[in-house]
């Protein structure tokens, strides 16, 4: 048995989808009144429960070989204590419930941007250490930093086999938090490139991902090892907007602006946002800025050696066919997210 946080999210759902062509048997947790629509069409066994709730977990986690946990407070805007209660105390939560069930392997997503935010030109990989740089709002990355030392210390003290595997900027089908803002940006004609646009993107397709940490489950050398999931070869940031652009039907974007502006004024926005305590994020973060403009690289390269991970998704294919689902799932009336409060994360 498999079980699966954040099943309802876009890298917990492709999860389960990967589990489910393995015919492998899954069981998500579930919060009372969330949306199952797509999992019921998954075969999967479901549990209900939060990850703030301890006493919830127990039941979910009985009979458990491997725990892909992906629930996390998602985005780089909100209060910094929901980032303490669900990405931070949810991680501690079903590690231990984990830890009481006898569970196997104990499968952590996290993030790239745990490593903190490098900016200059060169390559980061699983050497490099967490959290450099992480400015006191940076609430999303600092919560990652923090799960991830609970999972570590769990794996260091021989209590559970631990696994992480830190994504990048995720995409695809089922996308909650990006496509919709991104969608709309481009066909009003008002995305924007940060500086030239030839730096490369970490971006990667959540069906790639999914399928990196399925393999890294059931990988014995994988056990206390990291794995930078971030991309699926190399794109430019303007390559990537244009196979957007094209997606979309809409003409290429061609309008820049400076990284350094870019990056300043999400900070001014930041500082409002947070005087005035607005619940929706601004229309640009700093977060946000360095997801698209910085000249720093993240590989992949381990992944690729020791769980031989190579994408079955290319961008120009994923692209187009996330265009496409969002497009439909608009079309045909169904709850997608606004794109004025549509967030980022990796």
């Amino acid at each position: 048995m498999n079980l699966v946080t954040g099943a309802t999210g876009l890298l917990g759902s492709h999860i389960v989808e990967q589990l489910r062509k393995r015919q492998m048997p899954v069981r998500v947790l579930v919060r009372p009144g969330s949306n199952r629509s797509w999992l019921q069409t998954q075969d999967v066994e479901f549990v209900e429960g939060d990850v703030t709730e301890p006493a919830s977990l127990e039941h979910a986690c009985r009979g458990v070989e491997v725990v892909y946990h992906s629930a996390a407070k998602v985005g780089d805007w909100g209060p910094w204590a929901q980032f303490q209660r669900i990405t931070i105390d949810g991680t501690r939560n079903v590690v231990e419930a984990a830890i009481a069930a006898g569970v196997r392997r104990f499968l952590h997503i996290s993030s790239i941007s745990a490593y903190g935010y490098h900016t200059k030109d060169g390559t980061i990989d699983e050497t490099v250490p967490l959290g450099y740089k992480l400015y006191r709002w940076a609430y999303y990355s600092r919560s990652k930093v923090a799960a991830e030392q609970i999972v570590w210390d769990a794996h260091n003290s021989g209590r559970i086999e631990v696994t992480v595997i830190r994504p990048a900027w995720i995409y695809g089908p089922r996308d909650r938090t990006t496509v919709a803002r991104l969608v709309a940006m481009i066909q009003r004609g008002q995305a924007k490139i940060l500086g030239r646009g030839d730096n490369r993107l970490n971006v990667v397709y959540a069906g790639n991902i999914a399928e990196a940490a399925i393999t890294a489950a059931g990988t014995p050398e994988a056990a206390g090892e990291a794995f930078s999931c971030s991309n699926d070869g190399e794109i430019t940031q303007q390559a990537y907007f244009d196979l957007w652009a094209k997606a979309c039907n809409a003409p290429p974007v061609k309008r820049h602006v400076p990284y350094r502006l870019a990056y300043f004024a999400g900070f001014v926005l930041e500082c409002v946002g947070h005087l005035f305590r607005w619940q929706k994020p601004p229309f640009v973060t700093r977060y946000a800025v360095w997801l698209m403009g910085r000249r720093s690289y993240f590989s992949a390269d381990k992944a690729r050696k020791l769980l031989n991970w190579q994408p079955t998704v290319t961008y120009e294919v994923g692209v187009p066919m996330t265009v496409k689902w969002y497009l439909e799932q608009a079309g045909a009336g169904a709850s997608v997210p606004s794109p004025t409060t549509a967030g980022a994360a990796s």
